[in-house]
């Protein structure tokens, strides 16, 4: 059986996108279809696509990364899914960002420990880095809560309802009211939540 090649790719979120990494990997010439990505927390190893990937791997292949960050932030887990993958799957892992990190070379007795040293210093930075991100976050949350600033997203009122929103309200209200549109209707024109349409159209009844 042939040698695979394989690569993983982890972002934080849903929002930030993998392209920088996946042009990466791409060049160095993974196939698409064999490239494993996550939109996901660092946090831990249980993410779907990580699973799969390792469902794949058998002795002898290859699993790029572009940096032990985008593997996990957690230090114990990224030490224990690396001796997973490189001693009991006994597949190879190479770290585009860290030439250090590769198990295809320095086999030898002094590179492995150079190697199982660099990885362990990365994986503490790695989760001091996430600590400090988390940390910053509450801070943030802290002061903006001290300084009376509404988190998350704004609540949804009369006066917060976009133009196009407050159109159709007008365009339809009186529809509604004599039966000529349901609710439901209404409030799929107006893309509104139950408890959000009737406390909008409550409001608005009293501007009336």
């Amino acid at each position: 059986m042939s040698k695979k090649i394989f690569a993983y790719i982890r972002v934080s979120s849903k929002d930030q996108n993998e392209a920088r990494q996946l042009k990466e990997i791409l060049e160095i010439g993974v196939n698409e279809r064999d490239i494993f990505i996550d939109k996901e927390s660092g946090k831990d190893f249980n993410r779907s696509q990580y699973k799969a990937l390792k469902q794949c791997l058998r002795k002898g292949d290859l699993l790029y990364i572009k940096s032990i960050d985008r593997f996990g932030r957690n230090s114990k887990e990224i030490k224990r899914e690396w001796e997973d993958i490189t001693q009991n799957i006994k597949a190879d892992i190479k770290v585009i960002d860290m030439p250090l990190l590769d198990t295809t070379q320095h086999k030898d007795t002094l590179g492995t420990f150079v190697s199982d040293l660099v990885l362990q210093v990365l994986a503490f930075v790695s989760e001091r880095e996430r600590e400090n991100i988390l940390q910053r976050q509450a801070e943030g949350i802290s002061v903006a809560k001290a300084q009376g600033k509404h988190l998350g997203r704004p609540q949804l009122n009369l006066s917060t309802i976009s133009k196009l929103q407050r159109q159709t309200l007008e365009q339809n209200y009186k529809k509604w009211k004599s039966k000529e549109i349901s609710g439901v209707e209404f409030m799929t024109l107006l893309e509104l939540k139950k408890n959000s349409f009737y406390k909008i159209t409550g409001e608005y009844e009293k501007t009336l």
